[in-house]
């Protein structure tokens, strides 16, 4: 199918004027036709010198206070988030030719939250997490896969308790950008406002 040509539907000249709306409906086909990892997102943050970082990492959860995603918090975006408590993530589904934008100040979640879905990993993941010093320098291979089976010795029998560093980070939007492809580069771009999280949306078509 060729998206370039797809004419404009009633869905998309009358968008919802709450942006969590509309990301579901679109979250929703992508999840129906993305051929890999709808859930992926670009996670941006800065550092202390201003200077940003951006890497892919998976959504694992969004509701109405936002999008959630877990980490080591030692991590170079661990530590870029803490500082800055700020980031902008962007989805993007190029079997739609569709993206989307979403910025705003980060909160970390529960610990219930974070010990629930580390519980939900498998069980080498969750080793993993305890193995890796993410981020930091790694003198050799062999190193990190002895950690790895030091500690699945360790933990050979019994639960796996969550790091202490690991947990979510919640980017709460106060901006989301919708960007749909169009023939001859008119593409369609919705923006949505808010001075912040909690307040209500303005909603702004924009050039393309």
């Amino acid at each position: 199918m060729d998206f370039h040509q797809q004419p404009l539907t009633a869905g998309d000249l009358a968008e919802p004027n709450e942006p969590f709306d509309l990301f579901e409906t679109w979250f929703a086909e992508a999840r129906a036709r993305e051929i890999n990892d709808p859930e992926a997102m670009a996670l941006s943050t800065v550092d202390a010198d201003g200077l940003p970082n951006s890497r892919m990492v998976l959504m694992k959860a969004v509701d109405a206070r936002g999008f959630v995603f877990y980490t080591n918090a030692e991590s170079a975006k661990g530590r870029e988030l803490t500082g800055a408590g700020k980031a902008a993530a962007l989805f993007h589904w190029k079997s739609l030719r569709r993206q989307v934008r979403v910025r705003g100040p980060v909160e970390r979640v529960s610990e219930a939250e974070s010990d629930a879905y580390f519980a939900s990993r498998p069980r080498d993941s969750r080793i993993g997490a305890w193995a890796s010093q993410q981020s930091r320098p790694l003198e050799s291979r062999f190193a990190l896969e002895s950690a790895v089976a030091r500690l699945a010795a360790k933990y050979a029998l019994g639960d796996i308790p969550r790091p202490p560093h690991w947990y979510g980070f919640r980017i709460l939007p106060v901006q989301f950008e919708f960007w749909s492809d169009r023939p001859f580069r008119l593409h369609e771009r919705i923006d949505y406002r808010r001075a912040a999280p909690e307040g209500p949306w303005s909603k702004t078509r924009l050039y393309p």
